[in-house]
């Protein structure tokens, strides 16, 4: 079997203070870093085992930033040497150091690095875009898409390399007007896929058959926006309940959840690289005009 595992533990903590994030510039105690590092040497030493004989790509996506803690950086350098592991990767504001790649296989470890203006100058964060490329680590870079930041958004585009994927993310509760919605699809042709929820209740999703979604004490669900437990990863219940089934959620409005909503085809889009959000090649909506692309993307109302 070949399995994506989203892999989100008790970390919470994140030294940035971004406006629209929940968890920013909070801090987590001592025994709550513990917890999360003893939780993910758990799950390292489980993936590394691999009790199921499968082939195992996982996709870190902490609630805080991972990479500022030593024990988030060694499990990727463990990971990627291991024959088993296709993938692993890491949703990160790319702000920790970054010496530790040089450690890793270039040929397993991706990052999904965000970008957070006002947070980090634009130069030191291309910078270690630069450092990645330098130790051959594939990565893709993205934004959320607020008014105040797209003129930040096109000089990112303009300064990082052709071959670097930019993504946009709708920021939540934002609606954009149409004239709005192409001007972010010049910088990232993808972005009708995330300005609409997708409506997703009684279409196929991978969620629950190829992709599970693994908390800090084993826990395995479909997907982080599904609370229904399939069983637990330590005690091999889950995997039973490995099957394709229908999505029971009325939409989905994010891209770790809707690339796996099979009728959308995005692991085509992004075949090779779903775990890093790189898409395989110029998607096959490269230049299409943003209503053609957000109908194609089967959208529904705008977010409001």
């Amino acid at each position: 079997m070949n399995l994506l595992l989203l892999y989100r533990g008790p970390l919470a903590s994140c030294n940035f203070d971004c406006p629209y994030c929940p968890f920013a510039k909070r801090r987590d105690s001592r025994a709550q870093l513990a917890e999360d590092r003893a939780a993910l040497t758990r799950f390292t030493d489980w993936v590394a085992a691999n009790p199921g004989g499968d082939t195992l790509s996982v996709l870190f996506t902490p609630w805080g930033e991972g990479l500022t803690r030593s024990w988030y950086r060694d499990a990727l350098v463990r990971l990627s040497h291991l024959p088993h592991v296709e993938k692993v990767a890491i949703q990160t504001n790319l702000a920790g150091r970054l010496g530790w790649v040089a450690e890793a296989d270039p040929a397993r470890l991706a990052l999904w690095a965000t970008y957070h203006p006002g947070q980090v100058r634009r130069e030191r964060f291309l910078a270690a875009c630069a450092t990645l490329r330098g130790h051959g680590i594939r990565h893709s870079v993205g934004m959320v898409g607020l008014p105040e930041h797209h003129a930040e958004a096109v000089a990112m585009r303009a300064e990082l390399p052709e071959s670097t994927y930019l993504w946009i993310n709708a920021a939540d509760g934002h609606a954009y007007a149409p004239d709005a919605e192409a001007a972010w699809t010049v910088i990232d042709p993808l972005f009708g896929y995330s300005v609409r929820p997708h409506a997703s209740a009684g279409h196929e999703c991978g969620a629950g058959e190829t992709s599970l979604s693994v908390l800090g004490d084993g826990t395995v669900r479909r997907c982080h926006f599904l609370p229904e437990p399939l069983g637990n990863l330590y005690d091999g219940s889950y995997r039973a309940a490995l099957r394709p089934r229908a999505c029971g959620k009325a939409t989905c409005d994010c891209h770790i959840g809707y690339v796996h909503l099979k009728r959308l085809g995005l692991h085509q889009v992004f075949a090779g690289g779903v775990p890093e959000r790189i898409p395989a090649g110029p998607p096959p909506t490269w230049g299409v005009p943003s209503a053609l692309l957000t109908s194609a993307a089967g959208a529904g109302t705008p977010r409001a």
